[in-house]
């Protein structure tokens, strides 16, 4: 996969999850209290400083009652 599709995409991934986190209602600071991930750790998978593992995104989609498909990029994106 070249470096620029896989930069867009991970742009893609951490916009969404910003998205889901603001339409669920959510500061970063309310997602760390349930313990999934600490504030700075979200801060940084928002911010695309850090990768999402699988697991995690499993939990997060949970907590922002968003399906994964949510974080899945078309063919386009």
């Amino acid at each position: 996969m070249k470096k620029t599709i896989y930069t867009e995409r991970r742009k893609f991934l951490s916009a969404r999850l910003i998205e889901a986190r603001e339409s669920a209602g959510l500061s970063q600071q309310e997602v760390a209290k349930t313990e999934i991930i600490s504030q700075s750790e979200i801060s940084k998978i928002e911010n695309g400083q850090r990768r999402v593992e699988f697991l995690l995104l499993l939990e997060l989609a949970k907590l922002y009652s968003k399906g994964l498909d949510f974080f899945i990029p078309n063919e386009n994106t």
